[in-house]
């Protein structure tokens, strides 16, 4: 037997979470002299901006799906490279887990998915807008990746039953 678990992401707030951590990584390396450099840093709601974020997002949770593919359900059979837009508000995987498995740990695993993708698009970013910065977001998406295995990976203790006479 199984139960499913099924995480819902909201593009909205992964979009948010890029954009101020774009914007504070430039505010963060603003000398008073690099003004254009900084203003680069920072991702904008610009189409152009929003078109490569949108892109990293849709390619890191791909990447995502083939993680967690031991579990993941779905019926799925037809495959594009359409960018995907802002138009449909969420990200959702649906997890066939295993009866032991801890569902207490359900808002972990949304965590590492969270954190994964925002940390896949500032990877992606910064090796456009500032490479020197990029290995710091593809090693947090590693630790990321790690947490989410660990966190899928987590089983209730089975308990044992006294039988009675």
């Amino acid at each position: 037997m199984s139960k499913k678990l099924t995480v819902t992401l909201y593009k909205s707030e992964l979009m948010y979470e890029i954009e101020n951590k774009t914007y504070l990584t430039g505010k963060g390396r603003d000398t008073g002299a690099n003004f254009e450099q900084v203003a680069n840093m920072q991702a904008s709601e610009e189409e152009e901006h929003k078109n490569q974020i949108l892109r990293s997002m849709g390619n890191a949770f791909d990447a995502l799906k083939a993680k967690a593919s031991n579990y993941l359900s779905g019926t799925g059979v037809t495959a594009n490279n359409i960018q995907i837009d802002m138009t449909g508000p969420t990200l959702a995987l649906e997890l066939e887990m295993p009866d032991n498995f801890n569902f207490a740990m359900g808002d972990t695993v949304k965590a590492a998915l969270h954190k994964y993708i925002v940390n896949t698009c500032l990877f992606d970013w910064f090796v456009i807008a500032k490479p020197d910065e990029a290995k710091v977001y593809s090693d947090l998406s590693v630790n990321d990746l790690n947490d989410l295995r660990e966190a899928l990976n987590k089983r209730v203790r089975p308990t044992r039953t006294v039988p009675t006479t």
